[in-house]
């Protein structure tokens, strides 16, 4: 199965935590050896963020700041790939595409500003046709509102397109802090990509995504 593993700055840690990444590897490796291909987009986190508001505070527009996350993300994707031994993160789809055609697993972050890591994750999955995006995230899926502000939401099992653009469109800004960012969600609704949006902090709940549990949220 071709796979396209979205996992979030906020999960892995800002600084990254060690124990966690080692966590992941295993899986991944673990889905490696069941003969699965994957794509692992990795996001800055907290820490790209701080970098946005230090470049925002020196008076740098909107592009030098999504710059300076991006930088951020391919660090945590480098280190990521040097645990699997393919430490090279590449800078385009077609790359990114090209390893993990050639090696089976690739890791990779941010690409350009306007875009977040969630929309990388999205254009690797049209580019590559992939199974099955993965949404490693420090929610438990998706929810009717967000969940840190309104008490009252409810995680939903399953969303169809529709409802996921009703949900979370709307418009890019450097930093935004969304389950799935908007301009990833208007793609994987006009592409039909399978995604499913699962509580990054037990690495386990992946595998259980990739052999068909329920788990999390599953678009469709």
């Amino acid at each position: 199965m071709k796979i396209v593993l979205r996992i979030g700055g906020s999960v892995l840690g800002s600084p990254p935590d060690g124990d966690v990444m080692e966590s992941y590897s295993k899986v991944i490796e673990k889905a490696l050896r069941q003969r699965h291909r994957i794509v692992i987009v990795v996001g800055g986190g907290s820490i790209a963020r701080q970098y946005i508001e230090a470049a925002k505070k020196m008076g740098l527009g909107p592009s030098d700041q999504d710059i300076a996350a991006i930088q951020a993300s391919r660090l945590n994707a480098r280190l990521v790939g040097m645990r699997l031994g393919f430490p090279d993160v590449p800078t385009t789809i077609r790359g990114a595409v090209s390893r993990v055609k050639k090696n089976g697993v690739v890791a990779m972050g941010g690409l350009r500003p306007g875009i977040t890591t969630d929309t990388v994750a999205t254009l690797v999955a049209e580019a590559w046709r992939s199974d099955i995006m993965i949404k490693a995230s420090n929610q438990e899926g998706i929810y009717t509102a967000d969940p840190r502000l309104y008490k009252s939401a409810q995680l939903l099992p399953k969303v169809s397109y529709p409802m996921l653009v009703a949900i979370l469109g709307g418009k890019h800004v450097p930093g935004i802090h969304s389950i799935v960012d908007p301009v990833a969600v208007e793609r994987i609704a006009t592409h039909k990509i399978k995604l499913v949006v699962l509580n990054g902090a037990d690495p386990q709940n992946v595998l259980a995504a990739i052999q068909g549990e329920a788990v999390g949220t599953t678009v469709s």
